[in-house]
């Protein structure tokens, strides 16, 4: 009998039916996108998949207005394909003309998984913020912060911690249970500093009202309906909706979802491209066939291979291509082996790129935060 489906901000288990946490969130299908989207794989071959409120946002694409893409990050375990998902859509939406936040999750990293600051700090950095900054984030248009030091600022830091406080009061305890299940004094402080980081973009003191989008699993959509709800209640402040937008989760490498305590689910960017293309060929689950002369005869399935979906989510650009490798696949006249092999050569040659742009990344990161003080 297989597993039942749980999807929430902790935990993804079993089969995701996509269609029904559209109705089940109140989430509307991405369909109408500006001309620029189509450029991006994860928008076009519709990874990138449901939105809240997202009219906004393309039209500060199409008109050239200003707008801000808000994502934050936990600082836990290696920086892998999961996360560079987000990653790519933050330097996306740089492109296209938004001012970046990035938030380091710290307080919530500590309240939760890790009471040690000083090393969260270091993850944040080695890990996430050199790796952004490999993958093309231009840190210059990023606001890139702490949630434990908002800012030097004092104005601002003042402005931020000042929001989170007040967004208390505009919260029932029967919220926060239904979203975090157990409650502790941690998990609602730092539900309220989550609130405060996708809303205080639009504070006088930071960029005042304007449109804010956050890109999420849609799993972690019931933190973005907490806040759109404090949002609509507190009257200090007059903010614009939330913008957001949902992703399908990339498969781990044994077909469920990635995670970060198995280093066999997944492939860090750090890995040495022996290491990724060992891990394919040991982990990685097949959609085919379990003898030659079967799969030549009833060929493979795509949608459960995961060597396919690492070319489908981005290591295979080109979708003429990508089409082809998937029509011979279902047909019998691709073998897994042969699968794997065009997964690990484009692997290998992401990899070793990327690799040599994180040591340029490591000495940029260094110097950006010597003169942050």
């Amino acid at each position: 009998m297989p597993e039942k489906a749980k999807v929430t901000p902790w935990e993804v288990r079993g089969k995701v039916d996509y269609e029904k946490l559209l109705n089940e969130f109140g989430l509307q299908p991405l369909r109408f996108l500006p001309k620029a989207f189509q450029k991006h794989v994860l928008f076009r071959r519709g990874i990138v998949f449901a939105h809240r409120d997202f009219k906004q946002i393309a039209e500060a694409v199409e008109q050239k207005k200003p707008f801000v893409m808000m994502t934050g990050l936990m600082p836990s375990g290696k920086f892998h394909f999961g996360h560079k998902m987000v990653a790519e859509q933050m330097v996306f939406y740089q492109q296209l003309g938004a001012k970046v936040y990035v938030t380091v999750a710290d307080i919530e990293a500590y309240n939760s998984r890790n009471p040690d600051l000083k090393g969260l700090r270091d993850v944040a950095l080695t890990e996430y913020l050199t790796n952004y900054v490999a993958l093309g984030l231009d840190l210059k248009k990023c606001d890139f912060y702490f949630q434990s030091a908002r800012s030097a600022d004092g104005k601002k830091a003042n402005a931020y911690y000042r929001l989170a406080n007040l967004l208390a009061r505009h919260v029932t305890f029967n919220e926060f249970q239904a979203v975090y299940g157990e409650i502790t004094p941690g998990k609602m402080v730092s539900s309220l500093l989550q609130a405060s980081d996708m809303l205080h973009p639009q504070l006088p003191e930071f960029d005042s009202p304007l449109p804010v989008v956050v890109p999420v699993g849609i799993d972690q959509d019931p933190h973005v309906r907490l806040a759109r709800d404090m949002a609509q209640r507190i009257k200090e402040w007059k903010f614009l909706p939330l913008s957001s937008t949902y992703h399908r989760f990339m498969p781990g490498l044994k077909g469920d979802k990635m995670s970060s305590s198995d280093p066999t689910s997944y492939i860090a960017l750090t890995d040495t491209p022996e290491e990724a293309a060992r891990k394919v060929q040991k982990y990685a689950f097949s959609g085919g066939q379990a003898t030659i002369e079967e799969h030549r005869k009833k060929g493979g399935n795509p949608d459960i291979d995961v060597a396919f979906q690492m070319l489908r989510y981005g290591l295979e650009p080109d979708d003429q291509k990508l089409a082809k490798i998937e029509k011979d696949y279902r047909a019998g006249k691709l073998l897994t082996g042969e699968l794997k092999q065009i997964a690990i050569e484009k692997l290998t040659a992401f990899l070793k790129e990327h690799q040599k742009r994180r040591k340029s990344a490591e000495k940029m990161v260094q110097t950006f935060f010597k003169k942050e003080g």
